[in-house]
């Protein structure tokens, strides 16, 4: 893989070729090669015009993709994947996210019972879900790069004012968030990232700092007493 700054060129300033279409999503998403100069990389790409029309969220998903990854990076979490935002895509304005090459036999479910040390991880990944109210958390939506790292994808359904939290990640319900993540959290309630409000509503910036207010106040991650707390597919 090209290295962290030659990658952000490739995704700001790269020629976009489309390799195919993942025809499983819900939204049209396609996998992209991009090359700049001797380099290329592959990436996601998620154009406003190949999103489905949804009751609770405005066209214009793909600037949650990117409200997601700078929240993953003012945290210092490293969770989201390289996203931006590219108005000159093959079909106009999208998210285009950096590939991460990964063992497509692990999701959540497999890191949660197989691998221990993943855990840790996933639980940051719980607190990042309730901060962002992710509507979308499917064990598919988890993955473990080749290099070990574990990565969070498909955030276009985040940061909806009402609480909207739906996810597969339950098994560390009730649990204590560690100090360290409260502490990187906190500064969230008095002040959300300009670039991330940016692209947010007034409310939808406010109900993170409300999230977040709640999450200190109870110390703990939140549990699901409907039992209806699932994306679906689950996976």
């Amino acid at each position: 893989m090209v290295d962290d700054q030659r990658t952000r060129e490739l995704l700001e300033l790269g020629e976009i070729e489309i390799l195919g279409q993942l025809v499983e999503s819900s939204n049209e998403t396609f996998l992209v090669e991009l090359t700049h100069g001797d380099c290329q990389c592959w990436a996601i790409y998620k154009p406003e015009l190949g999103e489905r029309p949804l009751y609770d969220f405005e066209p214009g998903l793909y600037r949650r993709e990117r409200a997601a990854y700078l929240m993953s990076e003012a945290l210092g979490w490293g969770i989201v994947p390289l996203t931006i935002i590219r108005e000159d895509g093959p079909y106009g304005i999208g998210s285009l996210q950096r590939f991460v090459e990964t063992d497509l036999e692990q999701h959540y479910f497999t890191l949660y019972a197989d691998c221990p040390e993943t855990h840790e991880d996933l639980k940051r990944m719980a607190v990042f879900d309730v901060v962002t109210n992710n509507t979308d958390r499917k064990a598919g939506h988890v993955l473990r790069g080749l290099d070990g790292r574990i990565w969070g994808i498909d955030h276009g359904l985040c940061f909806a004012e009402p609480y909207k939290l739906r996810t597969v990640i339950w098994d560390f319900a009730r649990e204590p968030i560690a100090e360290s993540l409260q502490e990187d959290i906190a500064p969230l309630e008095h002040q959300v990232p300009a670039d991330v409000a940016d692209l947010l509503t007034a409310g939808e910036v406010q109900a993170i700092q409300e999230r977040v207010r709640v999450l200190g106040l109870l110390g703990r991650l939140p549990a699901d007493p409907t039992g209806m707390r699932f994306p679906w597919p689950l996976i």
